[in-house]
């Protein structure tokens, strides 16, 4: 059985602490796509709270919740797709307030190909246009601000991949990593809580040996040792299954927890309509 919100994450996917860092971890073929769809869904749905069986998710402050989600790898399109197959309307949220979007990849490395209406984004949408990281961070405070004056309540911070703007900094940039992380102490300053994804391909994280492995790996574990919580991604030590896609791994980072964090480990199986099955070894 597939739901919306696994019942095994349900804890972790709950809203975090104020000032707390969540940090989610992938590796090729095991992406973190799904696990924000599902922390959009919690933070941007709303469902009265029963008489009875009271859940977790059914929070009295979710109204007062804002996601501002970044990401440097994926369009607005594909986000907006994947949330409304959870049942989750990232237009509505955005007419309401409760949504901005930063879109780190359309037009960040390539010049603007129209300028026909349906090209336009949303007011909710806004288009990094340059890769440097003061503009980087000029807009992305910015947005956040916009968010924090028009009354958005607790606005957590989702960044997609930022690690991008490492992998792809010119030979010049040293010391690129340094800045990024000083970007994101200052943004998290203004947020309830942040979640941030990166990739921990070996490749990424061991060698250390050229500017990128050694500035990616430092930022990797720089956020480990911040984060709440890490849920990293992995693929089956065995290869592939046809009824498993990876596993899910559940520690406790290095920073403070104002909650208890128990460390698990499970199965996950993401389906065609984007449903996701989690489950213990034997199930």
């Amino acid at each position: 059985m597939s739901t919306r919100i696994p019942p095994l994450l349900e804890p972790y996917l709950a809203l975090p602490p104020e000032t707390s860092l969540i940090v989610l971890t992938s590796i090729l073929g095991a992406s973190t796509n799904w696990l924000v769809l599902r922390y959009l869904h919690t933070f941007l749905t709303s469902s009265p709270k029963p008489d009875s069986a009271p859940s977790s998710l059914d929070d009295p402050d979710k109204e007062d919740v804002s996601v501002l989600l970044v990401s440097f790898l994926r369009d607005y399109p594909f986000w907006r797709d994947g949330a409304g197959r959870l049942g989750v309307d990232l237009e509505g949220a955005g007419r309401k307030g409760r949504f901005v979007f930063v879109d780190g990849l359309t037009g960040l490395f390539l010049p603007p190909t129209g300028t026909s209406t349906q090209e336009k984004p949303s007011p909710w949408q806004v288009r990094l246009g340059s890769p440097r990281l003061e503009d980087v961070r000029r807009t992305l405070h910015a947005a956040m601000d916009g968010m924090v004056a028009r009354g958005a309540g607790k606005v957590v911070l989702v960044v997609d991949q930022l690690d991008l703007l490492l992998a792809t900094a010119g030979p010049g940039e040293e010391g690129l990593g340094l800045g990024v992380k000083e970007m994101m102490l200052d943004l998290r300053e203004k947020t309830h809580a942040t979640i941030m994804t990166l990739s921990a391909d070996e490749p990424l994280v061991a060698s250390q040996t050229t500017r990128l492995e050694k500035e990616h790996a430092a930022l990797v574990l720089s956020a480990a040792h911040e984060a709440e919580i890490v849920l990293s991604l992995r693929l089956l030590d065995t290869g592939t299954a046809k009824d498993v896609s990876g596993v899910v791994r559940i520690t406790r980072g290095g920073g403070e927890s104002s909650r208890a964090v128990e460390e698990k480990e499970y199965l996950y199986h993401v389906l065609g309509d984007g449903g996701v099955r989690v489950f213990e070894r034997g199930q």
